[in-house]
């Protein structure tokens, strides 16, 4: 199991925003092209996103996991927020019309249903179920993140998605390498 998460992360990693970007998207979020987001779909995901890495991370630091693993969601949690506030700002600053608070609604379905994957979870399958969906969430923010910081219609949030691009790969991938 421990060796299917390294090759998990390894591939994940190495063609996110091409794998992302040609797969079929969720029901709930528009087919994202390979080079292009639009600020609407940008604006509806992020904060369903950042939000279940909140959720997700305090479920982790309430589990029997490893010391490390709890450590990293403490960091999902915080960067995670100041996250969810550099959006609020970047939103504030754009020029979109998108109907999105930055605290957001609800879960997507898709967000939620990874949520609800974990709930039952505690000890080893708990942090192996964490680190593996962590590592999916990364892997599909940093193919939204990138997409929009390229070609983004709105200078504000174009740059937030440039700020935030790179946030935890490199923590997410240690912590992988720690547990594999």
């Amino acid at each position: 199991m421990k060796t299917h998460l390294t090759l998990a992360m390894a591939a994940l990693l190495a063609g996110a925003p091409a794998a992302l970007a040609q797969s079929t998207a969720p029901a709930d979020i528009p087919v994202v092209d390979e080079t292009r987001i639009d600020t609407e779909t940008f604006s509806r995901t992020v904060p369903s996103a950042n939000r279940f890495e909140i959720e997700s991370s305090k479920l982790a630091e309430q589990k029997n996991i490893a010391a490390d693993v709890k450590d990293f969601a403490s960091l999902m949690i915080r960067d995670h927020t100041k996250a969810g506030e550099d959006f609020k700002a970047a939103l504030e600053q754009s020029q979109t019309t998108a109907s999105v608070t930055a605290s957001g609604p609800a879960l997507l379905p898709k967000d939620q249903a990874m949520l609800d994957q974990l709930k039952n979870l505690d000890g080893d399958e708990f942090q192996a179920k964490y680190i593996l969906l962590q590592t999916e969430a990364h892997k599909q923010a940093l193919a939204l993140f990138s997409t929009y910081a390229q070609s983004g219609e709105d200078p504000a949030l174009k740059e937030f998605a440039k700020k935030t691009l790179r946030m935890h790969e490199e923590r997410l991938k240690d912590l992988v390498a720690a547990h594999s």
